[in-house]
């Protein structure tokens, strides 16, 4: 059997999050390990054969390790016609972009796949959203060397992946950006403070912690360093990074004085995700229903199309709560700002 990376080895205790979408690319995730840290390949949105070409690409650009991260679906087994009412309401927003609204469909068919490309590629760590892999898969991947890594938003999470027996817990707090890893994909993701989950697994588990969510400044770093976690995941602070795949829209957004909060919605994906509070939430969001991924597919024509027509109120603009401390900078500025 290999020997696994571990966290603790990181020279910098800074991990750059995954961010799906296009925020995360091959580019940020080699220069946060350049930097000291530790980046992520975002796999939970693109299928095997590209994630294993990003994989790919970040091995040229670093001789460090690398993370992946994986989306463990929940599918909720809803039938097409159950997603026409939210559709009908989203009529509207497709005239007002020229464009069709997409075909809803559950997209997770290419997991075993994207499991067999972590095998034969092995990055040092693969993390888990949403929920978790088999115990079977776990000991698969710790056979391979890899380190494996499960996001959970509070203790009865933590148990189940304790179970499983990973290797590291993802504690991810409420003032996250994106999307809430929350298993439960109907569920009010908790609201307990990241402070409150990591003393509260201090007391009970004995892997590494990583902390995330809400973390934007050295002293939010540092703090949570100094409550027990091996290091701090930072998603938002990473957004405006030359080296980040985010979109102008998007990057104009998180300064623009017209955006002030940022609030839980599931208007966008059919899963609750926190971003810049816009039009279309405020229009949309009683109306919504749960639905991951299949709701991201109805609404990712008016999101791609809002975009291009530079309009930031038609799509989604995924940010933590502490959006206004982010800056244009490289990774290894940032890095070095946030440590």
């Amino acid at each position: 059997m290999s020997t696994r990376f571990a966290l603790t080895d990181l020279t910098v205790p800074v991990i750059v999050a995954p961010m799906a979408g296009g925020p995360s690319t091959p580019c940020l995730a080699a220069a946060a390990q350049n930097a000291g840290g530790l980046g992520f390949i975002a796999g939970g949105l693109v299928q095997a054969q590209v994630l294993a070409s990003h994989i790919a690409a970040a091995r040229r650009l670093t001789v460090g390790p690398i993370g992946v991260n994986l989306f463990v679906t929940q599918p909720l087994n809803r039938r097409p016609d159950q997603f026409e009412a939210y559709a009908a309401a989203l009529v509207g927003e497709a005239e007002r972009y020229g464009v069709r609204l997409g075909k809803p469909r559950h997209g997770n068919e290419d997991w075993t796949a994207k499991l067999d490309v972590v095998h034969d590629l092995r990055p040092e760590v693969v993390s888990f959203t949403f929920g978790l892999p088999t115990s079977i898969e776990v000991r698969r991947l710790k056979r391979a060397g890899i380190t494996s890594a499960a996001t959970v938003t509070d203790l009865d999470e933590a148990d189940m992946a304790l179970a499983r027996g990973v290797d590291v817990l993802v504690a991810q707090g409420p003032c996250a950006g994106g999307h809430r890893a929350t298993f439960d994909p109907v569920a009010k993701p908790a609201e307990e403070s990241l402070d409150g989950l990591l003393a509260a697994l201090a007391s009970r588990v004995r892997i590494p912690v990583v902390a995330a969510g809400g973390l934007a400044t050295s002293d939010d770093v540092h703090r949570v360093i100094g409550l027990g976690a091996v290091a701090a995941q930072c998603g938002t602070a990473f957004l405006l990074a030359d080296e980040a795949g985010t979109n102008p829209v998007h990057r104009a957004a998180l300064a623009d004085p017209e955006f002030t909060e940022t609030v839980l919605t599931r208007a966008f994906t059919g899963r609750y995700a926190r971003g810049l509070r816009n039009r279309f939430i405020d229009e949309h969001e009683d109306e919504a229903l749960f639905g991951f991924p299949e709701v991201g597919m109805l609404t990712g024509p008016i999101q791609a199309a809002a975009v291009k027509a530079g309009d930031p109120h038609g799509t989604s603009l995924w940010a933590g709560v502490g959006f206004r401390k982010a800056r244009p900078n490289s990774v290894a500025q940032i890095v070095r700002d946030l440590w």
